[in-house]
């Protein structure tokens, strides 16, 4: 299948390109090309794209993750994480191309302790998931005959980039103890899983455009940040003690939805997609960065 991949950096992007030459064709479109912080501007690079390179699909793997950062910068926030959506998801409507967005659980309160369907009520907490919702509203309102998935996600990690697990190796080589909050709860996502349930999905759009809709896909199981750090810790073979902290105890300019367990069942039932489970992928992550020079 040809792709055309909004993003050329990020986690899922960087997976994305991976898997071209296996049965796809890929291409990602960076900020060089199409810089989306500008989406007016952009979006007739992305037009000029998708006449030359002529992909079967389009996924959009770039956003805006300044969790923190957007509480300042809203306004950033929302031309790449809501803007720039809106207008690929009607691009791709116009060419016949089925659409693939990735999302977030931060378009939810975090409440309770049960997983979150497709289909519950959103009320996100601060500038980045109040973005990120906007961007959904945008990709469904395009309304797109041809398919269209909004993909949530959750605490994606890989190799590359900035994340918990690398953040996690760096300062457990330089401490003896990291304090961790304990009572935030979700899915660890393996970026080069969220690639691949991407692509399924983008193919299964293209045979069947009635599958569109809000899905859910996250690692399993669940767990605390700080049951991951234990688990970062232990695969790394670090000799870094976890101290469990609630959120109270480590403030900071976004908050935090305590809870952001997925349900994930309607993604399996479509599409055929397992929760990943995040430890091997955990131990395939660490192997990579040692290999690293």
């Amino acid at each position: 299948m040809r792709l055309l991949v909004l993003g050329r950096l990020g986690q899922v992007a960087t997976e994305l390109a991976r898997l071209s030459g296996e049965g796809h064709e890929i291409r990602c479109l960076g900020r060089d090309e199409a810089d989306l912080s500008q989406p007016e501007a952009a979006m007739g690079a992305v037009r000029r794209v998708l006449e030359a390179f002529r992909p079967e699909a389009v996924i959009n793997a770039a956003a805006w993750t300044g969790v923190d950062a957007a509480e300042a910068q809203e306004d950033v926030a929302q031309a790449l994480n809501a803007d720039a959506p809106a207008g690929i998801a009607r691009l791709a409507a116009e060419a016949g191309l089925p659409f693939v967005q990735i999302s977030t659980d931060y378009v939810f309160d975090g409440a309770g302790e049960s997983p979150f369907a497709p289909d519950a009520a959103t009320a996100p907490l601060g500038a980045y998931g109040r973005s990120k919702l906007v961007g959904e509203e945008g990709v469904a309102g395009a309304a797109n005959p041809a398919g269209w998935a909004i993909l949530r996600t959750s605490w994606v990690f890989s190799a590359h980039g900035a994340n918990f697990v690398k953040t996690m190796l760096r300062l457990g080589a330089e401490r003896d103890a990291l304090r961790i909050v304990a009572d935030q709860v979700g899915g660890p996502t393996p970026a080069a899983a969220l690639a691949r349930a991407c692509v399924t999905i983008a193919e299964t759009l293209a045979a069947d455009p009635g599958r569109s809709g809000i899905y859910h896909f996250s690692g399993v199981p669940d767990i605390s940040w700080a049951g991951f750090a234990s688990e970062i810790m232990a695969q790394a073979g670090l000799d870094c003690r976890i101290e469990e902290i609630p959120s109270s105890d480590y403030p900071t300019p976004a908050t935090r939805p305590l809870n952001s367990r997925l349900d994930c069942r309607s993604t399996e039932a479509v599409f055929g997609l397992t929760r990943p489970d995040w430890r091997p992928a955990l131990d395939r992550v660490l192997t990579e960065l040692e290999a690293r020079p």
